[in-house]
């Protein structure tokens, strides 16, 4: 029994990696109208696992996993030259009448 309860944890806590923060932005909030959600997900997330990942913890059905990878910005700050980093963004399409809050907490 305990090994049991030793693998949901660690199931739990790499889903919990695959997806960071919900991407709240103009453009996300018009898909939100249409059943999608905007996550920021690790470079090495695939689509099969972060599907898995938004099932299981917001307990909803997801159509499909769409990824584009953000390319990160040169900016200058007080004459310095920084890069941004690099993240990627899954759109989940939900299926008819699934939602999820993006505004409370995991």
């Amino acid at each position: 029994m305990a090994a049991k309860k030793k693998d949901k944890v660690e199931i739990a806590e790499w889903m919990y990696e695959i997806i960071r923060t919900p991407v709240v932005t103009e453009k996300s909030t018009m898909g939100s109208e249409h059943g999608q959600v905007t996550f920021k997900v690790p470079l090495s997330a695939t689509k099969p696992k972060i599907k898995t990942a938004v099932e299981t913890l917001f307990d909803v059905k997801v159509k499909s996993v769409n990824t584009a990878v953000q390319k990160g910005k040169t900016k200058t700050f007080k004459g310095i030259k920084a890069r941004r980093s690099d993240f990627k963004k899954a759109i989940v399409s939900l299926e008819d009448g699934q939602t999820i809050d993006v505004g409370t907490g995991v």
